[in-house]
Order: structure tokens, then C-alpha cells, then sequence
């Protein structure tokens, strides 16, 4: 049976999320690893491990295992994609902020060009930073709880 992963580790490295680089948990362990692209490249190459710093040989043979496995042991966590994080500011800007004019300024703001500066912005003007900050946050949690009970992962709260 696999073990319970905590669910703020999940959140940490969904939050995480960089472009070029993605994330997986091991069911067996808990254990969380993030790959790069590069490194599944080379290893897609065949390029010989020795060609490789020690440091990264770890992660070249994770990146083997991941890419010989079809799920059964490691998991990608969600991505950027799919947390979609500007509708997370939609949510946030028409439900959660209960001043009117203020979500009304925040549902402008993320039209268009530069939606993530200008509500970064406005929230920090508008003193709301700190309730978007847990908004976002329980957002994730629940990304996290579905990601897990869809691929049948116990899990922890924390």
C-alpha cells in the first residue's frame, strides 16, 4: 500500500511549477522529484551517464524509471496548465472579495495584456493581498486533494 503523502509537500511543488521542468510522486516512497526537460532528453538520446556531473546522475536515472514506467509507480503532479491560475484570479476577483468596487477593479485588471502584474498590483493597492494569498493557497490544497483521490493517493492534512 503506498504510503500517505502530506499534502502541503503537494501543494509546495505544484506551487513550485516552472516551464521546462515537471514534477512527480513516487507512490511507493512519498518522495517528490522534479525533472527537466533536458534530463528527459538525454535520456530519450541514450547519452551515457558517465557523460553526466555526479550531482545529476540521480535524476538521470529517476527520469529512466519515469519514462519505462506507464504511471504505475511515478505520478505527475499537476501542472501550470492545469491549475490554471488566471481563472483562480476570475474566481477570487467575482466571489471571494466582498467590496464591490474592488471586484470590480480586479475583473477588469486581469483583462487582457498583463493580467498577473496589474492584479498583483491592485491587490497590494487594495490592502486584499494577504486574502488572495489564502485564497490561492486553499485553491491549491484543493487541487492537490482531487489530484490525489483521482490517482488514489493517500494523503495527509497538514
Amino acid at each position: 500500500m503506498p504510503l500517505p503523502v502530506k499534502l502541503s509537500d503537494i501543494v509546495a511543488a505544484i506551487d513550485f511549477q516552472m516551464d521546462e521542468f515537471s514534477s512527480y510522486l513516487n507512490r511507493n516512497t512519498g518522495e517528490i522529484v522534479t525533472i527537466s526537460d533536458e534530463e528527459f532528453r538525454a535520456v530519450e538520446d541514450e547519452e551515457p551517464l558517465e557523460d553526466f556531473p555526479e550531482w545529476e546522475r540521480e535524476n538521470l536515472q529517476i527520469a529512466r524509471e519515469i519514462l519505462g514506467d506507464s504511471g504505475r509507480v511515478y505520478v505527475q503532479l499537476p501542472t501550470k496548465w492545469d491549475i490554471d491560475e488566471w481563472r483562480m484570479m476570475d474566481r477570487f476577483a467575482r466571489w471571494a472579495v466582498e467590496d464591490e468596487q474592488a471586484s470590480e477593479e480586479l475583473q477588469f485588471a486581469i483583462r487582457g495584456r498583463g493580467a498577473f502584474r496589474m492584479f498583483k498590483h491592485l491587490i497590494h493597492r487594495l490592502g486584499i493581498a494577504d486574502q488572495w494569498y489564502e485564497y490561492r493557497e486553499q485553491a491549491l490544497r484543493e487541487i492537490a486533494r482531487d489530484w490525489c483521490e483521482a490517482n488514489g493517493i493517500p494523503y495527509v492534512e497538514d
